[in-house]
């Protein structure tokens, strides 16, 4: 069969179930038609660079549509990837703990603390456990994000969070968190 006594809709009208087959044979689900058109493509492409010396066109079809939606869900699969990371990390972000969700201030500003009173500082040292008083100075003293803490000391941020929960509740309990506050 020669590829000049067909036109190419004749050639589409032919062989059209056979992008469909492979559609089924893949699972794909194709609501918007972008993989059968991919398949048609794939079809045109095959038609257009068919050789008759290397094989019967209808194999040469077969592994053209075939391979040509392998590559599309791939790059789907690749682009979803891509947007969940960004969302996850968008979502990281603006929650990380750091930020009011309405003021995108620290929660504990540390504007006019004064590091110089070493007698409050090692009050404060002394009621909190070692990773509690990393949130202090990190978060309070640094001014780090409870992200870059996390980062700073291998632990996910929600470690972090519930160092900053108790250190605040044995700050408060002392007394000590007030009079920082006054500092």
């Amino acid at each position: 069969m020669e590829r000049e006594d067909f036109t190419f809709e004749e050639i589409v009208k032919q062989n059209e179930k056979r992008i469909h087959y492979h559609l089924h044979k893949l699972h794909i689900r194709d609501p918007h038609n972008e993989f059968y058109v991919e398949g048609l493509y794939a079809m045109w492409l095959a038609y257009k660079k068919y050789q008759p010396d290397k094989g019967p066109l209808a194999t040469y079809f077969n592994f053209a549509i075939r391979n040509r939606l392998i590559d599309m869900i791939r790059s789907k699969s690749r682009e979803q990837k891509i947007n969940e990371a960004f969302a996850h990390q968008e979502r990281i972000e603006k929650l990380d703990g750091n930020r009011s969700s309405v003021s995108h201030a620290p929660l504990l500003p540390a504007e006019g603390i004064e590091i110089e009173d070493s007698e409050l500082w090692e009050a404060a040292k002394q009621v909190l456990s070692p990773n509690q008083w990393k949130w202090v100075d990190y978060y309070v003293i640094q001014g780090l994000s409870q992200k870059e803490i996390a980062e700073k000391e291998g632990v996910s941020v929600d470690a972090i969070k519930s160092w900053s929960r108790e250190a605040r509740k044995k700050l408060r309990a002392s007394g000590l968190l007030t009079r920082l506050k006054e500092k």
